[in-house]
C-alpha cells in the first residue's frame, strides 16, 4: 500500500459503529479494527473502572493535558504517594536476605480504606527496620572498638616488653632541656588501615622532623565494616613522642589518616586487668548482637511473604492515577473524560469495566461510552498468543504495519522456517535444534518464571516456536537432501546398478554417475540417491539442481508477495490499482522470471540421456541461462547439428511477445497511477467547485503534478531493478546451501574419520577425543554460526525481497493500559507513550 491519505484510509475503515458489540472474530490476516471512544465517568467509579481495564489490557489512552504540568495534574498527590510507597518497598526488599516469593494473586481492587492501611503499615515497617538497622550498627560499632582495642593491647604488649625497643627509644629521640635534664617519653596507640600506613608513617617523621619512634603490627583476622559489612585490613601502631607540641601535630595526623585512637595503659597488669574487662563485654555483646540479628531476621521474613503483593498493588495505583491525569475535568458536570482507543472486538468488555466501577461506587449516575469519528490514523494491533508471538516480532521489527494492511508474520510462519531449512537442510543438525527447541517450550512455565538479564538467552527463549518449526524443516529438507552430519541414508535401496568393474573401483576412491549406462530408469522413491554420496560429480548435479531450486522458490515467493497487494488494493477501496499496478508488475515478473523457471522443468522433462533422438540427449541440452540472456539481449542462439536452436516450436515468437508485453508494463506502471490520479483529482475539484461544462478548465498544480510523477518514477525504477536483482538475491539459498553441506563433510572426512580409521585400542581411546572435537566443531560452527547465518539470510529474503512487494510499515504500534506490560518493566514510571497519538 502506497501512498495512502488519511481520507482514503478513513473511508475504508471506518463502517456504522452505534452498535458497540463486539464485532467479527480478529486473525492474523490484517490488524485489528479500532474505535476511538469518549468516555465520561464519575470521580468515584474511575478507580475501579481503571482498575479493570488495567487487569484487561485493552484501551490506549490518549492524555487530553498536553500542556499541563505533571505537577499541576489532579492526582498528583497520590502519585507522589504511591511513589513514596513504592521507594519504602524498594529500600525494604534490598534488605532482605533472599529473594522474596512471587505476588499472590489478588482478583479484587483495594479500597482507599485498604490503601490508607498498607501505607501505615508501610510506614511502620520502614521505621522499625530502619530503628533496628541503626542499633545493630551501633552494637557493632561499639563490637568493633572493643575487638580492636582487645588487640591493639595484645599487640603492645610485646612492644612494651621489647627491652631492645627501649633502648632505640632512648637513643633516638632523647630530648634536653636548658637545664640538660632528660624528658619523659609519651606515647599514643592506635588502629589504622592497612593501606595508609606507610603513608601515615612517612607523614609523622616529616611533622616530627624524626623526633618519633613508630612501632606496627598487622592485624591477622579481618575486621567487618559495621555499616557495608566489608571485611577491614587493619594495623596496630604506637607512635612515642617528646613533648606536648609533637602530640598535637600526631593526633592531626591520626585524624587525617582515621586512625581510631584508644587508650592504652602501660603497664602489663593494667594491660591485662583491661583485656579481662574487654572479653567480658565483648561476650555480652555479642549475645545482644545474635539477639538483634535475630530478631532482624524474623522481622523480615514476616514482611517477605507479602513484599512482592504489597509492591505489585502499589503499582498499580501508582499507574491507575497516572492515566486518570490523562483525562480532563468537566467542570460543570462534575465527571472525568477520557479518550481512548480500544480494539472493536473487545468493546464490550471496556462497557463492562465501566458498569461494574458504577456498581462498585453506587454512583446514581451511569458512565457514558461512545465513539468519536476522527480522520485520524488509529494505532496497529495484532492479536498474538505465544506461538504466534515470535513471528509478529520478526516482521514488527522491520515495521510496524500500517492500519489494517495485510499482516505477513500469517504466512512467515510457513514460509520462514522453509527458507531457512532449504539452506540448513541436514537430518542431524535440524534434530539438534529441535531437540533444544522442544525442551524451551515443554519447560516454558518453569523457564518464564526465572527472569533473567541475559540477552542471549532471553532471545532464544522469546524465539523457541520459530527454532522449533526451523528444526523440523530442516529435518524434512534434510530428508529430501538425503543428508545427515554429510552421510547418506540408504533406505530404499539405489535406483543406480553398478556397472564399474573391480580395477576402477579398487584404482579410483570416487567415479562418475552416468545415466546413460547405470541409471536403471526408475526413480528413487523420497529424496536423492544414496548413490551420488560416492559420486565423482555430484558436486556439479548438486550445483545445478539446488541453483534452480533456489529461483523458483524465489520467482514463487515474489509472485506471491506482489499478489498480497491486490488484498490491499480491494480492502482500501482502491481496485483501480490492480489494473494500473498489481497486473503490471506480476506480468513483468511471470512473463520473464517465471518463463525462466518453465524453462528449467521443460529441459528436465525433454532431454535425457537415453533419448532415442539425438537432438534430445543430454549432450544438447541447452543451458537456460544463455537461452534467458540471449532473450533479453534478442540474440540469436548459435547451435550445431544435430542440436536445436530453440528447445520447442514458436519459441523464439513466444519469448519475442513475452519481452514485448513486459517491457509494456513499465509504462503503464510509470505513468497509469499518476494519470489516474490527476483525473481523480480533477473531477473531485469541478464537483466540489459546481464547475459547468465548458465555462472553467480545471488545472493540476505542476509543483503536484512533478511530485506523484516522480514518486511514481522511484517506485517503478525499484520494482523493475529490484526484480532482477531480487530473483538473483534467492541465489543465497543454493548458495550456503552448498556451504553448509561442504562444511559438514570437511568435519566428518578431516576430523571424525581419523578416529574411525583405525583398529588399535590407541585408535579407540583417541575416538573419545577426536568425537569431542567434532562434536564441538559440529555445534560451535554449523548448528551455531551457520544457523545464525541461515536465519539472517532468511530474514533479509522477507524483509527485502517478499515484503517491499506489498508491505507499508507506517503504522505505529497500540500500547494499551496494561498492568501486565507495567509490572513486566520495573524501570518505567509511566506507561509506554501513553497519549496514543502516532510519532510525528
Amino acid at each position: 500500500m502506497e501512498d495512502d491519505t488519511v481520507e482514503e484510509m478513513y473511508e475504508a475503515t471506518t463502517n456504522s459503529i452505534d452498535d458497540l458489540g463486539p464485532g467479527p472474530d480478529s486473525t492474523m490476516f490484517r490488524s485489528e479494527e479500532m474505535v476511538l471512544c469518549q468516555l465520561f465517568v464519575q470521580p468515584e467509579a474511575a478507580y475501579v473502572s481503571m482498575y479493570e481495564l488495567g487487569e484487561a489490557g485493552i484501551a490506549q489512552f490518549r492524555d487530553l493535558n498536553p500542556h499541563v504540568n505533571d505537577f499541576q495534574r489532579r492526582y498528583v498527590s497520590e502519585v507522589r504517594r504511591c511513589s513514596e510507597m513504592e521507594r519504602k518497598l524498594r529500600w525494604v526488599s534490598g534488605e532482605l536476605p533472599e529473594p522474596p516469593p512471587p505476588p499472590k494473586h489478588s482478583p479484587r481492587v483495594l479500597t482507599p480504606r485498604e490503601i490508607n492501611i498498607l501505607e501505615e503499615r508501610i510506614d511502620y515497617i520502614e521505621s522499625e527496620i530502619q530503628e533496628i538497622t541503626r542499633n545493630a550498627q551501633n552494637l557493632k560499632t561499639d563490637y568493633l572498638a572493643l575487638i580492636e582495642l582487645k588487640l591493639l593491647i595484645e599487640k603492645t604488649q610485646t612492644f612494651f616488653q621489647d627491652h631492645s625497643a627501649h633502648r632505640k627509644i632512648s637513643a633516638s629521640v632523647q630530648v634536653y632541656n636548658n637545664e640538660g635534664a632528660i624528658g619523659h617519653l609519651g606515647f599514643i596507640a592506635g588502629v589504622v588501615a592497612t593501606p595508609r600506613v606507610a603513608s601515615f608513617e612517612r607523614m609523622l617523621w616529616r611533622i616530627s622532623h624524626g623526633n618519633i619512634f613508630f612501632k606496627q603490627a598487622q592485624i591477622d583476622q579481618p575486621l567487618k565494616d559495621p555499616v557495608t559489612g566489608h571485611e577491614l585490613q587493619k594495623t596496630v601502631f604506637v607512635v612515642f613522642f617528646h613533648g606536648e607540641q609533637i602530640k598535637l601535630r600526631v593526633k592531626k595526623v591520626c585524624h587525617g589518616f582515621q586512625a581510631t585512637l584508644y587508650p592504652c595503659p602501660a603497664t602489663y597488669k593494667e594491660q591485662q586487668e583491661m583485656i579481662a574487662g574487654i572479653g567480658s563485654r565483648i561476650k555480652d555483646l555479642e549475645m545482644v548482637l545474635e539477639q538483634t540479628e535475630q530478631h532482624r531476621r524474623l522481622v523480615l521474613a514476616n514482611i517477605g511473604r507479602d513484599i512482592s503483593t504489597w509492591m505489585v498493588a502499589v503499582r498499580k495505583e501508582k499507574a491507575i492515577y497516572h492515566t486518570l491525569n490523562m483525562f480532563s475535568m468537566d467542570i460543570v458536570k462534575k465527571c472525568l473524560i477520557a479518550e481512548c482507543w480500544v480494539p472493536r472486538q473487545d468493546l464490550h468488555i471496556l462497557q463492562k469495566a465501566l458498569d461494574n466501577g458504577v456498581k462498585a461506587s453506587g454512583s446514581p449516575i451511569p458512565s457514558i461510552l461512545h465513539h468519536v469519528p476522527t480522520r485520524e490514523v488509529p494505532p496497529t494491533f495484532n492479536r498474538t498468543n505465544k506461538f504466534t508471538r515470535g513471528f509478529q516480532t520478526l516482521i514488527d521489527s522491520y515495521g510496524i504495519a500500517s492500519y489494517r494492511e495485510v499482516n505477513p508474520a500469517l504466512y512467515t510462519i510457513i514460509t520462514f522456517p522453509f527458507l531457512f531449512a532449504v539452506m540448513f537442510g541436514d537430518m542431524g543438525h535440524g534434530l539438534i535444534i529441535t531437540i533444544f527447541a522442544a525442551t524451551l517450550v515443554i519447560n516454558e512455565r518453569n523457564f518464564a518464571k526465572k527472569k533473567t538479564d541475559n540477552e542471549i538467552w532471553n532471545i532464544f527463549f522469546g524465539g523457541r516456536y520459530i527454532m522449533l518449526l526451523m528444526g523440523i524443516f530442516s529435518i524434512y529438507t534434510g530428508l529430501i537432501y538425503n543428508d545427515l552430519f554429510s552421510k547418506s541414508l540408504n533406505v530404499f535401496g539405489s535406483s543406480w546398478k553398478n556397472v564399474y568393474d573391480l580395477d576402477t573401483l579398487t584404482n579410483r576412491s570416487s567415479f562418475d554417475l552416468d545415466p546413460a549406462v547405470a541409471y536403471t530408469q526408475t526413480p528413487y522413491p523420497l529424496g536423492l540417491d544414496p548413490a551420488w554420496q560416492f559420486a565423482a560429480n555430484n558436486i556439479i548435479f548438486l550445483n545445478s539442481f539446488k541453483m534452480k531450486l533456489s529461483i523458483i522458490f524465489g520467482v514463487i515467493h515474489m509472485a506471491f508477495g506482489v499478489t498480497l497487494s491486490v488484498v490491499n488494493f480491494n480492502f482500501f477501496k482502491k481496485t483501480e490499482l490492480i489494473l494500473l499496478q498489481y497486473l503490471p508488475q506480476i506480468l513483468f515478473l511471470l512473463l520473464l522470471f517465471w518463463y525462466l523457471c518453465i524453462l528449467m522443468f521443460i529441459k528436465w522433462f525433454m532431454y535425457s540421456a537415453i533419448a532415442t533422438d539425438p537432438a534430445l540427449g543430454t549432450s544438447c541440452a541447452p543451458s537456460v541461462l544463455i537461452i534467458f540472456i540471449n532473450m533479453m539481449l534478442l540474440k540469436p542462439a548459435e547451435t550445431a547439428p544435430p542440436c536445436r536452436t530453440f528447445m520447442f516450436d514458436g519459441q523464439d515468437a513466444i519469448q519475442k511477445a513475452f519481452l514485448a508485453i513486459a517491457f509494456l508494463c513499465v509504462p503503464v506502471m510509470l505513468f497509469g497511477k499518476p494519470v489516474y490520479q490527476i483525473i481523480a483529482a480533477k473531477k473531485k475539484k469541478q464537483s466540489q467547485q459546481g464547475v459547468e461544462s465548458g465555462e472553467i478548465e480545471p488545472s493540476e498544480d505542476d509543483g503536484g503534478l512533478s511530485e506523484v510523477l516522480i514518486t511514481q518514477a522511484i517506485h517503478t525504477i525499484e520494482y523493475v531493478l529490484g526484480t532482477v536483482s531480487h530473483t538473483a538475491s534467492y541465489l543465497r539459498l543454493w548458495a550456503l546451501s552448498l556451504a553448509h553441506a561442504q562444511l559438514s563433510a570437511v568435519l566428518w572426512q578431516r576430523v571424525l574419520r581419523m578416529g574411525l580409521s583405525g583398529g588399535s585400542p590407541v585408535n579407540a581411546i583417541m575416538l573419545y577425543v577426536i568425537f569431542a572435537v567434532w562434536a564441538f566443531f559440529t555445534l560451535a560452527i554449523l548448528v551455531l554460526m551457520e544457523g545464525l547465518s541461515a536465519f539472517l539470510h532468511t530474514l533479509r529474503l522477507h524483509w527485502v525481497e517478499f515484503m517491499s512487494k506489498f508491505y507499508d510499515g507506517q503504522g505505529y504500534s497500540f500500547f494499551p493500559f496494561s498492568f501486565s506490560a507495567i509490572l513486566e518493566n520495573d524501570e518505567e514510571e509511566v506507561p509506554a507513550k501513553p497519549n496514543g497519538r502516532p510519532p510525528e
